[in-house]
């Protein structure tokens, strides 16, 4: 699936270039050409990477990426005319990711932009691994806290998948029955450890191939629990 770009430019040769460009290769292009314009269309629409021009009608590019800043992180490459530093240091100041100066070679602008989706998603790769925990046949999301064994959904209470997180984030990690129930349930919980004892059989019976005989959620003996990683 091609990218989204929003190339904003009161120049629209300068606009028609890039545009033939980047849809050149594969990627989807809209174009606006003062700053009032540019900020009702990313308000509106998604967009994967904005390549803004400081020097616009209505809004300068440095008013449009401060108020695109208050409601979305979409990456913006500033393209300013001059050479003078101060422009690229406000650029960045305001929220830009990155700025080209003009006159440009259309390869550094796609070299720019491809270096940037790419280093936006290695982190959003990144951060949905961080979200979901894997071991053998089961999957535990942590963001919509939902567990599957065998691609099945489970079904657990709030506190047995809390058990269940707390656990399996800290793999091999021994607790004993007192820590979790200080983690999970409160300091101010009335509860005692069996509380613990229970919740965690109730868990190995919906988790467990075997519950007698587990693979996940291990005992320590005299000890406490922990998840095998």
């Amino acid at each position: 699936m091609g990218k989204k770009i929003l190339v904003v430019d009161d120049e629209k040769l300068i606009v028609k270039g890039i545009r033939f460009s980047l849809e050149q290769d594969g990627m989807e292009v809209d174009c606006a050409y003062d700053g009032e314009e540019a900020f009702n269309m990313v308000k509106e629409q998604k967009y994967d990477l904005i390549l803004l021009d400081v020097m616009l009608p209505k809004y300068t590019g440095f008013e449009i990426c401060q108020m695109i800043r208050e409601f979305s992180d979409v990456p913006v490459i500033m393209l300013t005319a001059k050479g003078d530093d101060m422009d690229k240091i406000l650029g960045l100041e305001y929220g830009a990711d990155d700025y080209i100066t003009k006159p440009f070679n259309i390869l550094e602008v796609k070299a720019r932009i491809k270096a940037i989706l790419r280093r936006i998603g290695k982190q959003k790769t990144e951060k949905d691994n961080e979200n979901v925990i894997s071991k053998n046949d089961m999957r535990i999301d942590r963001q919509s806290r939902r567990v599957y064994v065998k691609e099945k959904e489970i079904n657990l209470t709030a506190k047995e998948f809390d058990l269940l997180e707390l656990l399996a984030m800290n793999p091999d990690k021994v607790y004993s029955r007192e820590e979790l129930l200080n983690i999970v349930w409160g300091y101010e919980y009335p509860g005692d450890a069996r509380t613990v004892d229970v919740h965690v059989r109730r868990l190995r019976e919906k988790i467990e191939p075997n519950p007698s005989d587990p693979m996940y959620v291990y005992t320590k003996w005299g000890v406490g629990y922990y998840f095998r990683g």
